[in-house]
């Protein structure tokens, strides 16, 4: 598995891992930390009450969240330019390759980042660049939400027993796409441009939304029938709020901005339906996302319990919380309910407080080098 490789009986004092090492080991699921990272950036200037005082915290951690997609995106490219012929192997691995799909979703809270802080500070210029970005998060999301399955139906060896959540990686980037989508058609200029990234986003959600219910049906099936994952692979249990709370959200935001984009197209009607249909497809997945939480929040109790050992698996604590959270304080906004101000204002702190101690760790694990270690080379040696 990929997460196999733990700090748990490494000698501190062992010399640190050369850089072309380090690039060599580098894989996809280093990318599972902008995710995590930019998530919280965009929640905690929505926290009710506090979010203005955390603001300049959340633009920080966006900062630094460009920063280390910079670098990941660095270390990945040398790896194919310096060791190509290991790197290629990452597409037969059967759980290595599902995290090629966290690039586009670590780039899409990026471009989220650029609406939120970026256009205050530097004004409506920025918006062109998210834009741009936001069509080169499409075409990843995209290909990564067919190709990866179409590799796990041709290349990779699969079984129910071996199955966990991380097979929903690579389609739910299309959904995350759609949620971005929903929040950078208002700033465009031209109804045209409003409209296509609107009705796009739709097609994107729908694109991703069916495959992943589909795939967490076999996953409950699987957890019946064959309980829990390896330790290793403890957080993958939060990985399955990602969709749901992901396509909550983005269907909140879509209906939220239908009526003025489809009024501008003369079809204010669609628009006026978009919005309540959103509104209840929002709430619903609000729920199920719901019962999720619960028993994620009771598998993670149990794993803890007999002792979990750190790993980058770890950050898939942080991102499917995150979205679930987005989606919490988007519902108490529209419906001005504390009965959803409420939770998601723990959902922000608890998110917050899991970061801190999952970044801590990732610092110290990546500065000795623990951290960096490629199944794909591991599987063939």
């Amino acid at each position: 598995m990929i997460f196999e490789r733990t700090t748990a009986h490494i000698d501190i004092v062992m010399p640190l891992m050369p850089l072309r090492e380090r690039i060599r080991q580098f894989t996809p699921s280093w990318f599972a930390a902008t995710m995590g990272t930019g998530i919280l950036a965009l929640i905690l200037p929505q926290i009710p009450g506090l979010g203005h005082a955390l603001r300049p915290v959340g633009e920080a951690l966006w900062l630094l969240n460009i920063g280390l997609f910079t670098l990941f995106l660095t270390l990945y490219t040398a790896r194919w330019i310096l060791f190509g012929h290991e790197a290629r192997r990452i597409f037969s691995h059967d759980v290595a390759s599902m995290f090629i799909g966290t690039i586009p979703m670590g780039l899409a809270t990026i471009i989220n980042g650029i609406l939120a802080f970026g256009q205050p500070r530097w004004g409506a210029g920025v918006v062109p660049i998210a834009q741009a970005l936001w069509w080169v998060d499409v075409a990843m999301s995209l290909g990564c939400g067919v190709l990866i399955p179409f590799f796990m139906f041709t290349r990779q060896e699969h079984a129910l027993d071996r199955m966990t959540a991380v097979w929903l990686l690579p389609v739910v980037a299309a959904e995350v796409a759609a949620a971005s989508g929903g929040l950078l058609a208002p700033h465009l200029l031209g109804a045209r441009a409003q409209f296509l990234t609107l009705v796009v986003s739709f097609a994107l959600w729908a694109y991703s939304v069916p495959v992943a219910f589909s795939i967490l049906t076999l996953l409950i099936l699987r957890m019946v029938l064959h309980k829990l994952p390896h330790e290793s692979m403890a957080a993958s249990s939060w990985l399955a709020l990602g969709p749901i709370g992901t396509g909550s959200f983005a269907m909140l935001v879509l209906g939220a901005n239908s009526p003025a984009i489809f009024a501008a197209r003369h079809l204010s009607s669609i628009g006026q339906a978009t919005l309540s249909i959103g509104t209840i497809i929002g709430m619903l997945l609000w729920g199920f996302g719901l019962w999720w939480l619960l028993l994620a929040t009771l598998i993670t109790i149990r794993y803890f319990r007999a002792g979990v050992p750190f790993n980058l698996g770890w950050w898939g604590y942080t991102f499917p919380l995150g979205v679930y959270t987005v989606a919490t304080l988007k519902l108490a906004t529209i419906l001005a309910l504390s009965f959803f101000t409420v939770p998601g204002t723990a959902e922000a702190m608890a998110l917050a407080a899991i970061w801190v101690c999952v970044a801590w760790r990732t610092v110290h694990g990546g500065w000795m080098g623990h951290l960096f270690f490629s199944p794909c080379i591991a599987k063939t040696n």
